[in-house]
C-alpha cells in the first residue's frame, strides 16, 4: 500500500517544505505556500522500476550542416551569430517599452518573407498588433494568434511545423495544467521547458520576449537564463536615445557583442556606424580622452571625461559613473605614487560619454590621460586614441588584440595613438609609446 505525503510548495519559486510558513524562505514573498498531496513510497518501500537509457559514441551520432535564418538587419544578424539556429531556443529580454515588441515584429517580417514564421502575442490583441504593423509598413505572410495557453500554442506548432515561432511575451503564457498563477517563477520555468523540449525534438526555432525585474533579472533572479541557448538584452542608452541589443549568453555566436539601433516613426532603425557618432559629438578638451574597447567582434569608440578640482571637504569626492568605481581610484593612486601629483587632495568627477558602461583594463592608459589633462588644464593632441594597461609599479603594459584597434584607428583617420613601449615591434609615427607613467608628462609639461 501506499500513503499519502503532504507538502508545502512556494508558488513564486518552486520552495519546498512540510510545512506551511508565512513568509518563503527562498524568495522572501508572503503568503505564497500551497498544500499538495504527494504519493510516497510502499509499505515496504518498494518503488516503481525504470528502464535504462541507450548511450551512443560520437562517431554514432550524425549531423548535418543548418543554414541560419538570417533577417538582413545587420545589428540584429551579428548579435545573434550570423542567424538564428534551427531548433535553438532564444530570450529577449528588457525594460517594459523599450521596443521588444517592435524589433520582434519586425524581425519577423523579413524572416517570413523566406520561412513560415508564426507569432503569437500573448499580450496585445489582434487588432493592436496590426495597428503596430501598419505603422512599421509591415504587410507579408505572417501568422498571427493571441491565444496565451501553452497547451494550444504548443499543439499548434506541432500540428504545422514553423520554422519560426515569436512569443510575446513568455509572462503572459499560462498553463491548464498547473494551479500556479501565470508569470510566477514555477509556472515560467514550467513553460520554459516545455518550449525547450518542443523546439530540439522537432528543430523549430523559437523566440520568448520577457520583462525585467527592477533589479534587472529576467522575470525575477536569472530564472530562465540556464534553460534557453542564448538571453539578449534590449537596453536604452542615454546620449543618442539609442537602443543597445547585448548577448549576454549565446551558444552559437559570441557573448557580450552589441548591435545599435534607433527607434523611429518606421520602427528599429539599425546604426551600422556607431563609432561615427562618437567622433562627431567628441571634441579635443581638457580631461576628455578617446579610448577604444573590443565589445563582442567590433572595436567601439569611446570618451571618457574627467574633471579634477582642489577640494573644499575634509574627504575628497570621488563622483564615478559607467566604469568601475575602483579603478579610477586606483590610477589616480598611480599617478599620486609616481608623479607627486597630489590627487588625493582633488574632487575627482569621472564619466564614461553616452551613459555607457564598460569593464575593461586597456582603458588604463586613456583614465590616466583624462584626470592629467584635466588636472593641468590642457587638452590631447587631435584625433588621439590611448590604448594601454597600468600595473601597480607605474609601468604601462600592452594590451590584446591591438591590431583590431589599430585597423579601426586607422579607418576613422587617428593620428596618434598612445601605447606601450613594447606593444609592437614596427615603431610608425602614428604611434606615440610610453613605458612608464612618469612619460606621460611630457604631453603636459617641458619635463
Amino acid at each position: 500500500m501506499s500513503k499519502q505525503k503532504i507538502s508545502y510548495s512556494c508558488q513564486s519559486c518552486s520552495y519546498k517544505t512540510v510545512k506551511w510558513l508565512g513568509c518563503c524562505p527562498e524568495c522572501s514573498q508572503w503568503d505564497t505556500f500551497k498544500k499538495k498531496e504527494l504519493i510516497g513510497k510502499t509499505k515496504h518501500g518498494v518503488t516503481k522500476k525504470t528502464t535504462g537509457v541507450h548511450l551512443t559514441s560520437l562517431e554514432n551520432i550524425t549531423t548535418k550542416k543548418q543554414e541560419r535564418m538570417r533577417t538582413g538587419i545587420g545589428e540584429w544578424d551579428r548579435v545573434i551569430g550570423n542567424g538564428i539556429v534551427p531548433g535553438s531556443l532564444l530570450i529577449l529580454t528588457g525594460d517594459p517599452g523599450i521596443g521588444k515588441s517592435t524589433l520582434l515584429l519586425q524581425v519577423a517580417h523579413y524572416l517570413a518573407q523566406k520561412n513560415a514564421v508564426f507569432y503569437f502575442s500573448t499580450e496585445e490583441s489582434l487588432q493592436q498588433v496590426k495597428i503596430r504593423a501598419q505603422r512599421l509598413n509591415i504587410d507579408s505572410s505572417l501568422l498571427f494568434c493571441d491565444v496565451a495557453q501553452i497547451e494550444n500554442i504548443i499543439a499548434t506548432i506541432e500540428k504545422h511545423q514553423p520554422d519560426l515561432v515569436i512569443i510575446d511575451s513568455i509572462q503572459n503564457c499560462y498553463s491548464a495544467n498547473t494551479t500556479n498563477f501565470a508569470g510566477s517563477i514555477a509556472q515560467l520555468r514550467e513553460i520554459t521547458f516545455e518550449l525547450m523540449r518542443l523546439a530540439k525534438e522537432n528543430n523549430i526555432a523559437i523566440i520568448l520576449s520577457g520583462h525585467v525585474t527592477k533589479d534587472g533579472h529576467i522575470a525575477g533572479p536569472k530564472t530562465l537564463e540556464h534553460m534557453v541557448d542564448a538571453v539578449f538584452y534590449l537596453q536604452k542608452e542615454d546620449r543618442w536615445q539609442t537602443r543597445i541589443l547585448r548577448a549576454v549568453k549565446n551558444r552559437f555566436g559570441t557573448i557580450n557583442e552589441l548591435g545599435f539601433f534607433q527607434m523611429g516613426a518606421n520602427g528599429m532603425q539599425e546604426i551600422a556606424n556607431i563609432n561615427q557618432n562618437v567622433l562627431n559629438e567628441s571634441s579635443p578638451a581638457a580631461g576628455s580622452v578617446l579610448v577604444s574597447v573590443l565589445e563582442g567582434s567590433r572595436p567601439l569608440l569611446i570618451e571618457l571625461q574627467a574633471l579634477t578640482i582642489p577640494s573644499k571637504l575634509a574627504v575628497s569626492q570621488r563622483v564615478i559613473s559607467g566604469v568601475d568605481h575602483k579603478q579610477v581610484v586606483l590610477i589616480a593612486a598611480i599617478l599620486e605614487k609616481y608623479l607627486q601629483i597630489r590627487l588625493s587632495a582633488q574632487d575627482i568627477f569621472f564619466k564614461i560619454s553616452g551613459g555607457m558602461r564598460i569593464k575593461s583594463s586597456c582603458i588604463d592608459l586613456g583614465i590616466a590621460l583624462a584626470l592629467l589633462s584635466s588636472y593641468f588644464q590642457l587638452p590631447l593632441p587631435k584625433k588621439s586614441l590611448a590604448l594601454g594597461e597600468i600595473s601597480l609599479t607605474g609601468q604601462i603594459k600592452p594590451i590584446n588584440h591591438f591590431d583590431q584597434f589599430a585597423k579601426e584607428a586607422k579607418k576613422f583617420g587617428f593620428e596618434r595613438l598612445f601605447v606601450a613601449k613594447n606593444q609592437t615591434p614596427n615603431q610608425t609615427k602614428q604611434l606615440m609609446s610610453f613605458a612608464t607613467v612618469y612619460e606621460l608628462l611630457k604631453l603636459f609639461t617641458n619635463e
